[in-house]
């Protein structure tokens, strides 16, 4: 039942989340637009998709990898946080880095709960700037120094992008590492 939910979800276009949050956090509460809203409604894009990578990664862990480790007399706990946990993270690094590249370039869900500003916000309960409104709203005003404030954007936006990138492979490579070391 929740991989048929988890499923659903997943198809799910970005607008519909931001429309859920604003009706329930917005519109239902009478308050106005704010940061965490917004950051809520991208944790919720983001949650399929982590889901279903995270479990078809425990899924292809050997069940004889499980098993074996069982058969030596170590506890559960102790077999899933030393065996099944270490060979599926690269795996759980790359789903989430396939759910925050979903959720970067996402602008829709931002504008019905997030707002915009121009001003630094003090807090997370006032509306906010984030990167893809400003690439695109700047992009479109006449002036070379608002459209090089877009283009900075848009690399700024790439910039946070290829750093995560980075670090999943950081993350992979140092849990290929630790396996290897465990195999010896």
């Amino acid at each position: 039942m929740v991989r048929f939910f988890v499923d659903v979800l997943t198809g799910v276009p970005s607008i519909v989340f931001g429309l859920f949050i604003y009706i329930v956090l917005v519109v239902g509460t009478g308050s106005s637009f704010a940061g965490y809203k917004g950051s809520l409604a991208l944790s919720l894009l983001m949650l399929p998709v982590v889901i279903r990578s995270a479990e078809v990664i425990l899924l292809l862990i050997p069940g004889a990898l499980r098993e074996s480790a069982l058969a030596l007399g170590a506890p559960r706990w102790k077999v899933i946080f030393s065996i099944v946990l270490p060979t599926a993270l690269p795996g759980m690094v790359t789903g989430v880095l396939l759910a925050i590249a979903r959720a970067a370039g996402e602008t829709a869900p931002l504008l019905f709960t997030a707002g915009f500003s121009d001003k630094n916000p003090s807090g997370l309960l006032q509306p906010v700037g984030y990167l893809t409104n400003v690439t695109y709203t700047d992009i479109q005003l006449p002036g070379a120094s608002t459209q090089a404030v877009a283009y900075a954007a848009a690399g700024v936006t790439v910039l946070l992008v290829l750093l995560l990138i980075f670090l999943g492979r950081r993350v992979t490579m140092s849990s290929r590492r630790m396996i290897a070391r465990m195999d010896v």
